[in-house]
């Protein structure tokens, strides 16, 4: 019962309950009939010992005149029909309560089905909502009371919702923008630092300038990807792209990191034309590509493929590397976590590259999965609508 939905709880309630009562109805009738066919027949027996005595009392009695040596077989042949018939009425009783609990139950089904199509309009309409469709996610009001009550709680829902979201994205954005100041003087100061020699410094010192350095650039990477996460929002999404030349342009910038690693790229991509924003389509296969890139083995292999199928485009990242725990699948998409904190570190990973990917693909209506590569590694699938 936990996963019938509520349509089919109503209608097997409700068929329960008719059969029951008709049920109770039917055994009812048929004890009071049985009563009165027995009654009968207990005065027919009656009537055979009596075998027509008149005992000279005025009754309101109708008597049917049989002559005596067809009485026994008038009364065998009644006790039998009396028989059938309960046991006829018995059957029709029950096949009558059934029939009847049958019908009870369609037309309950049917018109819980119309009675709870509100509710349905507005789960479906609750799978619909997305963080950059608030607006349009509002219900109207209902007719039925209790229905318009929960439009109007679920709508005030929405607002702050949108409000906290508003909230917290101007935040991120501000705070990106405030550090991305005095990161930007830092590392102009440090480019400055390095371009000259300095011969009097030491080892240690040398140590602490260089580690000043990275983290400077992996602070200064991280506010970028906060502030490109917190202008997803307001990027237009009416660009038409084609996919396999943006596949192409990313497997190019990313070459040469790849040929340090002495990673293979390659494209298998259809021709292939979308709907979306190219900037953030570009920085959604760039991200995913450059993470397989720096997490796969010397000599490992990324591959790139898409292709359309019925209204979506079908986009897949595969690498050779070491593979992703089962268990760690779905977190990989969180905010600043990492599957291998020392070897991110080591790479300059900030973990905010495959948040990103996936707030890309939230605003432009898709979804993002991770499997396991059969031949090793991992599979990133993404499927956006055309």
């Amino acid at each position: 019962m936990k996963r019938m939905s509520l349509q089919w709880r109503l209608t097997c309630i409700i068929t329960v309950y008719i059969a029951v009562i008709c049920g109770c109805l039917t055994m009812f009738v048929y004890k009071n009939g049985v009563y009165y066919i027995d009654s009968l027949q207990e005065t027919v027996d009656a009537q055979g010992e009596d075998n027509g005595e008149d005992n000279g009392e005025d009754t309101d009695e109708i008597y049917i005149s049989i002559p005596d040596d067809k009485w026994d077989e008038f009364a065998n042949d009644f006790s039998i029909q009396a028989y059938n018939n309960k046991e006829d009425y018995k059957k029709n009783s029950l096949l009558i309560s059934a029939i009847l609990a049958l019908i009870g139950g369609v037309v309950t089904y049917f018109i819980s089905g119309h009675a709870l199509r509100p509710i349905r309009e507005f789960s479906d309409k609750i799978e619909e909502v997305q963080a950059q469709n608030l607006a349009a996610s509002r219900i109207e009001e209902n007719k039925v009371k209790e229905l318009n009550q929960l439009s109007i709680s679920y709508n005030k829902m929405l607002e702050r919702l949108s409000d906290a979201f508003e909230i917290q994205r101007q935040f991120t954005a501000n705070a990106a923008h405030e550090l991305r100041t005095p990161l930007s003087l830092m590392r102009v100061q440090l480019d400055l630092y390095n371009s000259t020699r300095h011969p009097d410094n030491d080892a240690d010192t040398l140590q602490t300038i260089k580690m000043v350095t990275e983290q400077n650039g992996r602070l200064s990477k991280m506010v970028k990807t906060l502030l490109d996460m917190s202008e997803l929002q307001t990027v237009g999404r009416d660009d038409e792209i084609m996919v396999d030349a943006l596949v192409d342009e990313v497997l190019a910038d990313l070459d040469p990191l790849a040929q340090e690693k002495n990673i293979k790229l390659t494209g298998k991509c259809k021709n292939i034309t979308m709907v979306g924003s190219d900037i953030l389509i570009y920085r959604l296969v760039y991200n995913l590509v450059e993470n397989a890139i720096k997490y796969n083995h010397s000599g490992g292999q990324v591959t790139v493929t898409a292709y359309r199928k019925e209204k979506h485009v079908y986009l897949s990242v595969e690498d050779t590397g070491n593979g992703i725990p089962e268990e760690l699948r779905e977190r990989v998409f969180e905010p600043f976590f990492r599957v291998d904190k020392s070897r991110s570190r080591e790479l300059g990973g900030v973990g905010l590259g495959l948040a990103l990917v996936r707030e890309i693909v939230r605003v432009h209506d898709g979804s993002i999965a991770v499997r396991s590569n059969p031949s090793g590694g991992t599979v990133f699938d993404v499927i956006l609508p055309l």
